[in-house]
C-alpha cells in the first residue's frame, strides 16, 4: 500500500478531542458530559449531507471526514469540536497502516 503524504499546511482547522462521561442521575438515568482530552490540527472534508426529519423538527445531517496525526487514545463515543460545531466520531482507521495518520468518520447534526 502506497504511503499517504500531506503538506502540514493542510492541517488548518483546529479541534477538541472530547469523551464522555456519565454520572447516575438519582432517578435510574444517567447525565452525559463530555471531557476535553486535548486539541490537534485537523484536515475537515465535507462528504455528504441530507435532511431528516425528527418527530417535532426538521434536520440536516452532514457527515465529514476529519484528518489527525495518529493518536492511540481514540475510542468509539467520542467527538471533535470545532468552535460551537460538533463532529461525533463513528469510525476511525489508518488509511495506509503507516500509523501517521487517523482517518475519523464523522456526522455533524445541524438543527
Amino acid at each position: 500500500m502506497a504511503r499517504l503524504s500531506f503538506d502540514a499546511g493542510v492541517f488548518t482547522a483546529r479541534v477538541v478531542l472530547e469523551r464522555s462521561t456519565e454520572t447516575p442521575d438519582g432517578q435510574g438515568g444517567v447525565s452525559r458530559t463530555y471531557v476535553a482530552l486535548g486539541s490537534a490540527w485537523a484536515r475537515i472534508e465535507p462528504v455528504s449531507a441530507g435532511r431528516f426529519a425528527t418527530a417535532d423538527t426538521d434536520a440536516m445531517r452532514v457527515t465529514h471526514r476529519i484528518w489527525l496525526r495518529n493518536r492511540d487514545d481514540l475510542a468509539s463515543g467520542m467527538r471533535l469540536r470545532k468552535g460551537a460545531r460538533l463532529f461525533d466520531i463513528r469510525t476511525f482507521r489508518d488509511p495506509d497502516e503507516s500509523r501517521r495518520y487517523v482517518v475519523c468518520d464523522c456526522e455533524e447534526m445541524e438543527r
